[in-house]
């Protein structure tokens, strides 16, 4: 066998090659090095690189930094397109040559694993930069890729920017407050979601994952057949605060959300759709806060009319035949305000409910509190049946004080409620009893009063009332159904 020479092999590569040592010393060079810079390798070998051929420019400071890179790492470095002087010799006029070069360095290591050695293989491409210069003399007003190199804008430097670009760019559209994906082929594989997109569907893994493995919930939802669409014909579609059912969570049920929406598809270069292009905004909050604002209109709405009712049935019983203007009046504006203190009431709970004791601590708090005795579990009444029970109490009230036991210096009131379960239901029952200072002797009067207290109680709230007048006092006593009660507490009032 011919024994192998490796510095035969070494002076037959075409392309250019030297050898360093750790300290940036010429170890041998080949023909085609030799002929690049113009120098033989008995001026080279033994020398340091940048001796021979000195920069203090960007040129070397880059061909400097990827050495050391080597050197440190361990590992290959390569720099693109780096413009270097090149020291001609007396021969050939002396002086300098701008040539223009791409290497490649990379490290041999000894047994100890220390880069010994880097072997760089130089390609001149200054040909190349030369033809591009040529080529665009007639349009030197236009930015080209030869203007960029003459700025040290080249390839490598491009690159780096370019990634660090589009680094910046995903983060920006990572951190977007809208939903951002982005879907690949006929399947709709997810190849981007940002951080909104994400937290939407509960943080499921994404990336690398068909639509349909990834959120199964949305089948038969329509979603997927308008991504096919996107998909195989083009067409864009978009919506506005669309329901959808989706887990906001990893595990759990499917719940109900609204979303604004736009599928717009991804084109090559060529124009066919390669993908399609997700956006969308969570507009759950936005759209439950108006359902619940037209709930509350049309409640409004309700209970306006309702009010403007029981405003007209006031005032029409309060001015029939009547006697004394000046007190008609009174007894009108005394139920307007009673009907105003219990709208107040109601709003300080948002009308979700009002507390029994409450409006009747509210209507008898002109008394004397030694004198009444109000004993009940707390119940908690609908916004309309507070309403009606607030009138009820300002009726007996009134009477109580122009009549019945508020009138007399020794009278006293004593106000009883319960919820009684029966075989129809738990009604609400209410015990209205006064007790006179001396003994009663008259009959009642079915004046405006006790009309309206039949009408509320027995009309607009479907239960029975009984009226006594005994030798104590009046005692009203009246039941109306649960079912218009929200709840109620044990606790005394």
């Amino acid at each position: 066998m011919i024994p192998l020479r490796f510095e035969l092999f070494f002076d037959a590569l075409s392309s250019p090659y030297m050898v360093l040592d750790s300290e940036l010393r010429y170890v041998a060079v080949n023909l085609a090095y030799e002929t690049a810079v113009l120098r033989s390798r008995d001026d080279l070998v033994g020398r340091k690189l940048f001796d021979m051929f000195p920069n203090e420019g960007e040129s070397g400071r880059r061909l400097k930094a990827s050495l050391d890179e080597v050197l440190k790492s361990g590992e290959p470095d390569t720099i693109a397109f780096i413009p270097y002087d090149i020291p001609l010799p007396a021969a050939a006029g002396g002086g300098f040559e701008k040539r223009y070069w791409t290497a490649t360095h990379t490290p041999v290591k000894s047994a100890a694993g220390d880069v010994e050695f880097i072997i760089q293989n130089t390609a001149d491409v200054t040909e190349i930069v030369r033809l591009k210069e040529a080529s665009s003399v007639p349009f030197r007003t236009v930015p080209s890729e030869l203007a960029l190199l003459k700025h040290a804008q080249d390839v490598e430097e491009a690159y780096q920017a370019t990634v660090s670009q589009a680094e910046e760019f995903r983060g920006l559209f990572r951190q977007a407050p809208g939903m951002i994906a982005v879907l690949q082929g006929p399947d709709h594989v997810f190849t981007f979601v940002n951080d909104s997109y994400s937290r939407f569907i509960g943080g499921r893994d994404t990336v690398g994952r068909t639509i349909s493995a990834v959120l199964p919930e949305i089948e038969g939802q329509g979603f997927l057949e308008m991504l096919d669409e996107v998909y195989s014909k083009g067409q864009s579609f978009s919506g506005e605060g669309v329901r959808v059912m989706i887990r906001s969570e990893a595990q759990g049920d499917p719940t109900e959300s609204f979303i604004d929406f736009s599928f717009n598809p991804i084109r090559d270069p060529e124009g066919a759709v390669s993908g399609v292009f997700v956006q969308g905004f969570d507009r759950t909050e936005s759209i439950r806060a108006a359902q619940r604002q037209r709930v509350l209109i049309d409640e409004l709405n309700h209970r306006v009319k309702n009010t403007l009712s029981t405003v007209q049935a006031m005032a029409r019983q309060s001015f029939r035949n009547i006697t004394d203007p000046e007190e008609a009046r009174y007894a009108f504006e005394a139920r307007i305000m009673a009907l105003s203190q219990a709208h107040d009431v109601l709003s300080a709970r948002r009308w979700e409910a009002a507390g029994l004791s409450v409006l009747l601590r509210q209507e008898l708090a002109a008394f004397d509190p030694a004198r009444i005795r109000m004993a009940g579990p707390e119940v908690h009444l609908t916004s309309k049946w507070a309403i009606a029970l607030a009138m009820v109490f300002h009726e007996l009230a009134t009477n109580a004080a122009r009549y019945g036991a508020m009138a007399s210096p020794a009278g006293t009131l004593a106000v009883e409620w319960n919820i009684s379960p029966r075989s129809d239901g738990q009604p609400l029952e209410v015990t209205w009893r006064e007790t006179m200072g001396d003994p009663v002797d008259r009959r009642l009067t079915a004046g405006f009063g006790i009309r309206m207290l039949r009408r509320i109680i027995e009309g607009e709230l479907a239960g029975t009332m009984s009226l006594d007048l005994g030798e104590s006092g009046l005692i009203c006593w009246f039941d109306v159904a649960l079912s218009e009660v929200d709840e109620f507490e044990s606790s005394a009032a």
